[in-house]
Formats: C-alpha cells, sequence, structure tokens
C-alpha cells in the first residue's frame, strides 16, 4: 500500500510513473490499494484505465486473492477477478466458478463465468455446459454448443442434432444464427458415428450458409467421413449426392475415389449433375480407377461434363490416357470437336502438347483453338506451339487470329475449375472480359479493388463465401444495386430460390444447361 500512499493528490504523470513501476514489478503488497483505486475511480479515465490493467496484470500472481475476489460483495471486482481467473486459467477458481454458474440468473455475468470455465477446462465441466444448450440466450447457447465439440461431450448430441434440425424450420432457415453454426463444428468435434451419419444426412441443409460449414467440417474430417458418404451415392436426392461426391473430392483420398467408381458401376450416377460433380471429383484425386473411369467420360456429349472429364485428365494424363485421347479425337466421331473444344477452353496445355505430337489430331486442336474468342487462351496456346519448336507450331502460331476486343466485363464465382472454363469460354463468345473466382470473397475482392461488371453469375454452394452471401454483399455495394445477377443451382426446392432472390437474384438457370441457355438469358437481362 505504501506505494500508493498520497496516490490521488499526485500530478498525472507521477501516477501513471507509479502504476508502470507496478505493473513491471506485480507488487503484491499494491494489491489493496489497487482494489480501493478500483472500486474508487479517481476520475480521470486514462488512470482509472491503467488501473484496471495493472490490478488485473498483479492478480495474475495471486491465485488465492482471485479465487477469494469471487465471493466479493462488489459485482465490478468479482466480474474482474471472474475475468482473471479465465484469462491465467486458475484451475482453483473452477469450483467456485461452477458454483455460480449453477446460481446466477444474469445472462451478461453468465457469460463472462462461462468464459472463464471455458478457459479453464476443469475435468467434468463439460455437464456445467451441457445445462445451458437450450438456454434462450443464443450466445449462452452458442458457448455450450461449442464446449460440448471441446469436451467431446456424446451426452450433448441430442441438442446438438435439435438445434441443426430446428434451423431448417420454415421461419427459421432464411438465417444462420451462432448456434447453427457451433452446433455443426461440435458434431464434427465429437465425431461419433452418430454425429457423423447425422451431419451426412444434413448435408443439403435448407440454409446455403449451414450447408457450406457443414461441408466444409466433413472435408477437415477427412478420410474418417468417407464411409458415411458411401450410403449416399446410392440412396440420397440428386443434391445430396452431388454434395457427397464434392466432399470426396476435396478429402482427396483413394477411398473417395474408389467408392465413387463403384457407384458409377452401379448405375447410380445417372444424373447429368452427379455425373459432373462424380467426374470432377475424380479428377482431383487421381487414381488408376478414378483415371479409366475419366476416360470413359470422353464418350459423355453434355459440354459442362465432358470440361470435368478433360481437367481431371489434365491433371493425371499418363501415355496409356493421352493415347485413348488421341485416338477419340482421330475417330472423327459426333464427340471428337467437343473434345477438341474442351481442351482448348479448360487450357489443357500438358494435353495439348502431348496430343499435338500426332498431326491430324492437332490439326483439330488448332481448328478448335481458331474458334476461341478469348485473347488470354489464344496467347496461352501460341506461346506453347512457340515452345514446341518446330515448323509447323511455329506457323500454326503466327497464323492463329486475334480475338475481338471486349468492351464490357463479367463476373462469373464457381468453385470448380471446369464451371469457371466454361463461363470463360462462354463470356468471351459474348464478347465479355471475364472476371473469374472460385468462391465470394475472391469474388468481392474485385469489387473492393474497383472492378465494375455488367452481369454476375453465380453458384449458390461456395465454400470460404457461397452465392447468397455474395448477392448480399454486392447488392450493398456502390454501383451494384442494379447489376443483373444471374444464380446457376442445382436446388430442387422452391425455399432456395426464394432466400437467393430476396437478397436480390434477378435469375436462375438449373444444371446443367447448355451454354446457348446462359447466353439467351444474359442477353434478356442486359436488353441485347
Amino acid at each position: 500500500m505504501a506505494t500508493l500512499e498520497g496516490f490521488r493528490s499526485k500530478d498525472f504523470l507521477d501516477q501513471i510513473t507509479i502504476l508502470n513501476d507496478i505493473a513491471g514489478s506485480k507488487d503484491p503488497l499494491a494489491l489493496s490499494g489497487l482494489i480501493d483505486l478500483f472500486e474508487n475511480p479517481t476520475g480521470d479515465t486514462g488512470v482509472d484505465y491503467m488501473v484496471v490493467g495493472v490490478l488485473n496484470s498483479v492478480l495474475g500472481t495471486s491465485e488465492s486473492a482471485v479465487v477469494q475476489g469471487l465471493g466479493s460483495n462488489s459485482q465490478r471486482f468479482r466480474t474482474l477477478c471472474i475475468r482473471t481467473a479465465g484469462e491465467y486459467a486458475f484451475a482453483s477458481a473452477a469450483a467456485p466458478l461452477i458454483g455460480m454458474a449453477g446460481s446466477e440468473t444474469d445472462p451478461d455475468l453468465l457469460i463472462e463465468i462461462l468464459a472463464a470455465l471455458a478457459k479453464i477446462r476443469p475435468a467434468g465441466g463439460n455437464a456445467v455446459f451441457r445445462a445451458f444448450l437450450n438456454h434462450e440466450d443464443h450466445l449462452l447457447a452458442a458457448m455450450a454448443m461449442e464446449m460440448a465439440g471441446v469436451y467431446a461431450d456424446a451426452a450433448a448430441l441430442p441438442a446438438l442434432q435439435a438445434a441443426l434440425s430446428a434451423a431448417e424450420a420454415s421461419e427459421n432457415f432464411e438465417h444462420c444464427d451462432i448456434t447453427t453454426w457451433k452446433a455443426i463444428d461440435s458434431l464434427a468435434a465429437i465425431a461419433t458415428p452418430e454425429s457423423l451419419r447425422f451431419l451426412v444426412e444434413n448435408v443439403h441443409h435448407k440454409n446455403p450458409t449451414a450447408r457450406r460449414i457443414i461441408t466444409d467440417a466433413l472435408v477437415r474430417l477427412g478420410e474418417t467421413v468417407l464411409p458415411y458418404l458411401d450410403p449416399v451415392y446410392s440412396t440420397g436426392s440428386t443434391d445430396d449426392r452431388i454434395l457427397a461426391c464434392n466432399i470426396a473430392g476435396f478429402i482427396g483420398q483413394r477411398k473417395g475415389a474408389d467408392a465413387l467408381v463403384r457407384a458409377f458401376d452401379a448405375g447410380h450416377f445417372t444424373d447429368p449433375n452427379v455425373r459432373y460433380a462424380a467426374f470432377e471429383a475424380l479428377g482431383r484425386i487421381g487414381t488408376l480407377k478414378g483415371l479409366v473411369c475419366l476416360v470413359d467420360g470422353l464418350e459423355e456429349n453434355d459440354e459442362l461434363i465432358l470440361m470435368a472429364v478433360v481437367v481431371g485428365l489434365e491433371r493425371h494424363a499418363a501415355p496409356g490416357v493421352l493415347k485413348t485421347i488421341s485416338e477419340r479425337i482421330s475417330a472423327g466421331t459426333e464427340n471428337s470437336p467437343r473434345i477438341c473444344r474442351a481442351i482448348i477452353a479448360a487450357r489443357a496445355l500438358r494435353l495439348f502438347q502431348e496430343l499435338y505430337k500426332d498431326e491430324l489430331v492437332g490439326d483439330h486442336l488448332i481448328d478448335a483453338l481458331r474458334q476461341s474468342q478469348d485473347q488470354d487462351i489464344l496467347d496461352a496456346f501460341a506461346q506453347r506451339l512457340v515452345e514446341i519448336g518446330s515448323d509447323r507450331s511455329q506457323a500454326d502460331a503466327a497464323n492463329l487470329p486475334r480475338a475481338r476486343v471486349a468492351t464490357r466485363k463479367a463476373l462469373a464465382v464457381d468453385d470448380s475449375k471446369s464451371m469457371l472454363a466454361l463461363y470463360r469460354r462462354i463470356l468471351t463468345d459474348l464478347g465479355f472480359e471475364p472476371l473469374l473466382a472460385a468462391n465470394g470473397q475472391e469474388a468481392y475482392a474485385y469489387v473492393e479493388n474497383g472492378e465494375f461488371a455488367d452481369v454476375v453469375i453465380t453458384d449458390m454452394n461456395m465454400p470460404i463465401m457461397d452465392g447468397v452471401e455474395l448477392v448480399s454483399k454486392l447488392r450493398g455495394s456502390l454501383g451494384y444495386d442494379e447489376v443483373p445477377i444471374i444464380m446457376v443451382t442445382t436446388e430442387s426446392e422452391n425455399s432456395q430460390r426464394d432466400v437467393a432472390a430476396k437478397v436480390g437474384v434477378n435469375a436462375f438457370i438449373t444444371k446443367p444447361f447448355k451454354p446457348g441457355a446462359i447466353k439467351a438469358l444474359m442477353r434478356d437481362l442486359l436488353g441485347d
């Protein structure tokens, strides 16, 4: 106390010096004086603020003083001790804090108590948090749900499952609140067969944000999830199967690819959207069986599916695969030019370089390249032709046309590389400069950097930031209040489109679509 004797009568600089000295020494003898200054502030905001920090620092060296302070009659000091107990994870504070949690009714103080217990994490604390899982205060319930995951509390599963199910109710599904988010994360953290099966069953949750969080959580869990995806391929809805394929592809394990191939062989992937998702997943994983399946995919006549096949083969093409692609192009079937266009649109430079060695196949590829209106594509292949270095390749490079100059820009957003390649081709055909992004966050970065797009095409389901959130942010951005926005989706429920329409989507187009269909929709929206 001697250090603080006459403190209130000293000038500002002396007071700051004294407090700095105490903060450095953490002298426990100053504790009573600091508590007095805390309870009876000087009135100088700067000094009083510093007193709080110094007191907290000194309390951090005296666990017994903190525990004693938890019983203080002063709620202000008691709250400070609660925070300090949590900050320094004082184990002996757990018992009185647990007692306080059982009797306190003030939600704000309960949040402080539970936050401190969350940092201390005492043995048996899961039961304390479990009591708040259904609390009417969302922050308290969310904290309890988060700690259910930290403790891997299987007894909390019914409440967590109920929270996720309640978020699909007609009055709730348009918004994903913090309790839904924490419930999903904790279901994943508990990772019992029951919790994982429940997450997979809800992979196509009505709320787009909840759906993204579920997908991200399952991908993080990795190979553990794969057995729970298998039944979805045969019994799930179309949307469930698409998302299950996506998850398997992002996990990237051989077991996942083997299951996808089995589902193909069993005839479970007849829907074109599912086939597209499955081929794209196999392309990400790149196993031998998956490559064989991708090669079979060269028979697909849907341009989008064929694009996914080509993107996958570009990543993992082996000599045998190249030979088969060459034979398919040389055959001169109805699909031969489609394969060539897909190779060009996907910017599959490695495939191109190897296939170009066959003069007939090379001529077909050059014919497809000449049709491109994308100057970046033309430049990339011209450079590769120059690098090949033959007289023939040099002549082909020199004779490539120039694309017409774009006068407008269009923003296309999708987490699929093959979808972005298709959008790029569609947009350049229409005379747009394409701005491409793999998720909403990347797309919005264009806006933050001052780019303006005359039209926006976005997928609904994407990682990091989904289409609904992106549209909401765009509509609040200068200049984007009237820009036509098209959402591309596989959604079957009208409710999903209602959510998107409310945030500002002008039109929808459902996969699979022909390039001509989206071109016509864009022309209509833009009045071309």
